[in-house]
């Protein structure tokens, strides 16, 4: 017979999947609705942009900075959506005759990421058809896709459930709060909140139950991919930064002094970072949910890889 344990379980997948019913959203139907970017509006707020650290810009370039900011943001989860659909179908083949509300969590989980990678693509393309061309975004999503892959899963879901913490962070705290955003990239991130708030829930519960699998050793060299993991990906935003401070230099309308261009740099990185890991590495719930699985010492290795990102 089941444990208590198991059966409490297989209850919280089950009610992931009654949310997941209860909230599901069609692309068109709910999302665009017919509706353009309104490119008169910020599409990322301050608070995550960090463009008041800016204060050389006019008005009219802060927005612009937002918008590339945003346009990034958009293909940076359009990106990250691939992998973590292809490990969720994965993962979802340990319950095809085990529990079977796990498997259809999994199932919705992996087809709503599908969704979020077709929503991505159309907001870029989308986005695009209001900016000055020259945008480039540079990280190959199939090349990022296999070489997270190719970690262990107790990292990969360590990173991923940091990242569907990370989006909840962002929206609650950021979007949804700032007026002058675009109301459709409001909508956008809305509708994918909406549905990432579940994904957080089985990404605890995969990583968890991957967790209590593993050795001492292979924990330790679990820990060592997830650092390799966080570093690949503050590889891609260095990547990235320059390339948006590049092509916000080329359709701004004017030129700056040397000391300009390299603060344009340091923040660009700076806000990408506060983004895509320190907004996630510092958040309470993960904390706790990292903290919960390894000893002192682990966590110690992986505060002195965070520290130069965190800064």
């Amino acid at each position: 017979m089941a444990s208590m344990q198991q059966l409490q379980r297989s209850e919280r997948y089950a009610k992931v999947v009654e949310v997941s019913k209860r909230i599901s959203w069609e692309i068109d139907r709910d999302v665009i609705r017919g509706r353009k970017f309104d490119h008169s509006k910020k599409f990322l707020p301050d608070g995550l942009s960090k463009i008041g650290e800016l204060d050389f810009l006019g008005t009219d370039e802060k927005r612009l900075v937002s918008q590339i900011q945003g346009r990034t943001y958009a293909n940076i989860f359009g990106l990250v959506e691939r992998y973590i659909g292809v490990k969720m179908l994965e993962l979802s083949r340990e319950h095809w005759l085990g529990d079977q509300n796990a498997l259809e969590a999994l199932v919705r989980f992996t087809d709503e990421e599908l969704k979020h990678q077709e929503l991505f693509r159309r907001v870029e393309a989308m986005i695009a058809k209001g900016m000055p061309a020259g945008y480039t975004f540079l990280p190959q999503p199939n090349d990022v896709a296999k070489a997270v892959l190719s970690k262990s899963t107790w990292a990969v879901l360590a990173l991923t459930t940091h990242i569907e913490l990370f989006t909840q962070v962002h929206y609650r705290q950021s979007i949804e709060a700032d007026a002058d955003l675009s109301e459709l990239w409001k909508d956008v991130f809305l509708f994918h909140w909406k549905e990432e708030s579940q994904h957080a829930i089985l990404d605890e519960l995969e990583w968890e139950r991957e967790n209590a699998k593993l050795g001492a050793e292979q924990r330790d060299q679990a820990v060592t991919d997830l650092i390799e993991l966080v570093g690949a990906v503050d590889g891609i935003l260095q990547m990235q930064s320059p390339a948006d401070v590049d092509y916000f230099l080329r359709v701004c309308g004017r030129t700056f002094d040397g000391g300009q261009v390299a603060r344009l740099r340091d923040v660009m990185l700076s806000a990408y970072r506060w983004q895509y890991i320190v907004s996630g590495v510092q958040n309470e719930r993960f904390q706790k949910l990292l903290g919960g699985m390894i000893t002192e010492a682990q966590m110690q290795r992986i505060g002195k890889a965070l520290a130069p990102i965190v800064g």
